[in-house]
């Protein structure tokens, strides 16, 4: 059998190498253009997608993994090459072996946002997860047992592209097209001077675009924050403070069951309300959880997945920067 080698230049480690060629990971992959796609933590794992499909786990993450402390996941990486390797060492190296695997270093050096990030792929991973499950002796952990059992084979490269909302088949390269359809169908629906929610939630819509969720014809988020946002324009007598709402014609593209209602009179608002309306958004719908109930909805109806629900969640509630 020939062996494989992980490399982080090339596609090959979207999985078990199936596309793996002569290339070895070394300690200078930042200066090769690798970048991080995805990252997240999720229940304390750090994990990943490199720009290449490489999913992977940060060293914190591999650690709690294993049940051990980071510094041992460290040594791992600063022993790997000895000329006389510790058995751990050569214990690792020989299950990537029985694998038809090899690499120069375990990890990926990769400086992202101007920090170094150390990246383990999933092959590496599951070598060193196996190690502390089951050769470890007495330093084996009851953590890495359990863990192994469930992520042995592609189980662990699927949890994160699942948590990081990450498609290794590219077939969600057109991710963004039926929301560009609807932006492109009511770009001059709006009367003049005022404000339609569906363009205005862009940012969000974005957002959950982004973290993995499929907007389409059964997640209009709009149509949520549109509901709350007019009970709210209500309650507050907003018509008085700003000036009457009014109504236009919102279209949804042919290859929406919408569609057949079309054109839905929806509620536009005077423009002199949009800056009111921004902080609604994100003071309201997003602060008071609001936009937190509609995904745990969603996930729940199974529309989307529940680590890709809190990855939205993530994204949109994290701290804005200050002017």
């Amino acid at each position: 059998m020939s062996r494989k080698e992980i490399t982080p230049k090339s596609n090959q480690i979207k999985s078990l190498a199936p596309k793996s060629t002569s290339k070895e990971i070394t300690s200078n992959q930042g200066n090769l253009g690798l970048g991080i796609d995805r990252d997240a933590e999720i229940g304390g794992i750090g994990m990943g997608v490199l720009s290449d499909g490489t999913a992977y786990l940060n060293q914190r993450g591999l650690a709690a993994l294993c049940g051990v402390q980071n510094a041992h996941i460290g040594t791992i990486s600063t022993q790997w090459n000895e000329n006389d390797p510790k058995p751990r060492i050569a214990l690792i190296r020989s299950i990537l072996d029985e694998s038809g695997l090899k690499a120069e270093l375990p990890h990926v050096e990769v400086v992202h946002k101007g920090t170094k990030h150390l990246c383990y792929p999933a092959e590496i991973c599951l070598a060193v997860l196996e190690y502390y499950a089951i050769d470890a002796g007495s330093n084996i952990r009851k953590e890495a047992r359990k863990n192994y059992r469930i992520l042995a084979g592609s189980k662990l490269r699927e949890m994160i592209y699942s948590n990081v909302g990450y498609d290794p088949s590219g077939q969600n390269q057109q991710k963004f097209d039926k929301w560009h359809d609807r932006l492109a169908i009511n770009s001059q629906s709006c009367p003049r001077n005022f404000f339609e929610v569906f363009t205005e939630s862009s940012s969000i819509i974005y957002e959950m675009i982004v973290a993995g969720v499929t907007v389409d014809e059964k997640t209009i988020v709009d149509g949520s924050i549109g509901t709350h946002w007019s009970k709210f324009w209500d309650d507050n007598g907003l018509d008085d403070t700003y000036a009457p709402r009014n109504r236009y014609p919102h279209y949804y593209p042919d290859d929406h069951p919408q569609s057949a209602a079309n054109p839905h009179q929806a509620w536009c608002y005077p423009m002199s309300a949009l800056g009111e309306f921004r902080m609604w958004l994100y003071d309201i719908y997003v602060g008071d959880g609001k936009m937190r109930a509609y995904l745990k909805g969603k996930a729940k109806r199974g529309d989307i997945a529940p680590s890709v629900a809190q990855l939205v969640v993530d994204a949109i509630e994290k701290p804005r920067i200050a002017p």
